[in-house]
């Protein structure tokens, strides 16, 4: 019986070595998890990011702590940089689309009725203001024409009518009263023809023209149109034969001067406020990626569409090259207030989270990163603002960072 006492004993002292060395064991392992090379930790506790303590944060400040702690041979790949300072322009973007400068387009009417003879434009054609685009076999101008040539021959004949009263009234062989109509009927012809030939004139014939018309007393029925402004074709509703008439729709030309195109953007409610007009912007279109067109910004609608509720907004872009269209989508940034200087981290060294949250990973040690979540603002040449979370020198992974979340995701398996 005794003896059966001593094993029992020695047994009960075996089990509390044994359970003595396994707490000991636990107590000196470190705190972290060696995975892979990396040693990650993961605690409850609030980052301090300079924000705040966790004691007077609101719940939603709260995050976990995440660190992984890297070999010499995976720092190498690992870039950090000190969070700085930059200035962050107060930016709107929108898209609209281009279209011809309407108070720079004319449409080119014929001043009289007709049927189209030639044309001598073809649309997109660049013209000069003088150029010819298009002829008409006008029936006005014939008869313009006809009552100048009536009017010249009147006139011919009360001159010669006048030249004889005149030296037979020096001879008293005519009365006074015959000579002063004479002199009177010759008068009225010089008035009627410089009436005929300013009526002529009308349809663009010269004087040279007139005369020609006058001595061949040929009529000249071919009315000539010609550009009023220098610029490029951009509608052409004529053809040969179609009868035209004047300020009946649609007009045989439009000719807009492209040095200038207008932007149409319809822009959201909410942000119709911050448009000013005479705000610069800065325009880009898919087919030149690499070109930024200038403009500014000439009107503002008065009124909000109810269906879209948003505003009319339009601008005028400098093209002295040519080469918007109209019809290209475009997008452009405008900026509408004071630019504000800030925290700021490379857009390479932010990560947007599963859950919508923006997370960077800071060195806190030659080869331990720590992640910490932050709040972002504006976006601008490659940077992030910071609105919290991070303090200015603190040093920031700005190559690696996700080689960083994947060694933590890889770890914590």
């Amino acid at each position: 019986m005794a003896a059966g006492k001593k094993t029992i004993t020695l047994w009960a002292v075996a089990a509390v070595a044994v359970a003595s060395f396994v707490g000991v064991a636990y107590f000196a392992a470190p705190p972290g998890d060696l995975r892979n090379g990396a040693r990650v930790t993961a605690n409850a506790a609030a980052t301090d990011t300079g924000t705040g303590s966790a004691s007077n944060r609101a719940p939603g400040d709260l995050h976990a702590s995440e660190s992984v702690e890297l070999s010499d041979k995976d720092t190498a790949d690992i870039r950090t940089d000190p969070v700085g300072e930059r200035e962050f322009p107060i930016e709107k973007t929108a898209v609209g689309s281009i279209d011809f400068n309407q108070d720079m387009t004319v449409q080119v009417f014929a001043p009289y009725a007709g049927r189209i003879v030639n044309l001598s434009a073809q649309l997109g054609d660049e013209v000069a203001k003088g150029q010819v685009l298009f002829t008409i076999d006008s029936p006005d101008l014939v008869q313009a024409a006809s009552t100048l040539i009536s009017a010249a021959g009147v006139l011919e004949l009360t001159s010669r009518n006048l030249a004889r009263l005149k030296g037979l009234y020096e001879t008293r062989a005519v009365s006074q009263k015959d000579f002063e109509q004479a002199v009177s009927d010759q008068q009225t012809a010089e008035g009627a023809l410089r009436g005929a030939r300013d009526a002529v004139r009308i349809f663009g014939k010269t004087d040279a023209d007139m005369d020609r018309m006058i001595k061949e007393r040929k009529v000249d029925s071919i009315l000539v149109v010609h550009c009023p402004v220098p610029g490029r074709v951009s509608d052409r509703n004529a053809a040969p034969g179609l009868y035209v008439q004047p300020g009946n729709p649609p007009a045989p030309y439009s000719v807009a001067d492209v040095s200038t195109m207008w932007l149409l953007a319809n822009v959201a409610e909410s942000d119709a406020p911050a448009f000013r007009v005479g705000q610069p912007l800065i325009v880009k279109v898919s087919a030149y990626p690499d070109h930024a067109f200038e403009g500014h910004v000439t009107t503002i609608g008065l009124t909000v569409d109810q269906n879209t509720r948003r505003v009319l907004v339009r601008s005028e872009i400098n093209d002295p090259r040519h080469e918007l269209w109209a019809g290209m989508f475009a997008n452009f940034v405008i900026q509408v207030g004071a630019p504000v200087r800030s925290l700021a981290v490379p857009s390479s060294g932010v990560i947007r989270e599963g859950d919508g949250t923006m997370t960077v990973w800071v060195a806190t040690g030659r080869r331990h990163f720590t992640k910490r979540t932050v709040k972002t603002g504006l976006q601008n040449d490659g940077y992030h603002q910071i609105l919290e979370g991070l303090q200015p020198g603190e040093l920031v992974v700005t190559k690696g960072a996700r080689s960083l979340n994947n060694a933590l995701a890889t770890a914590t398996r």
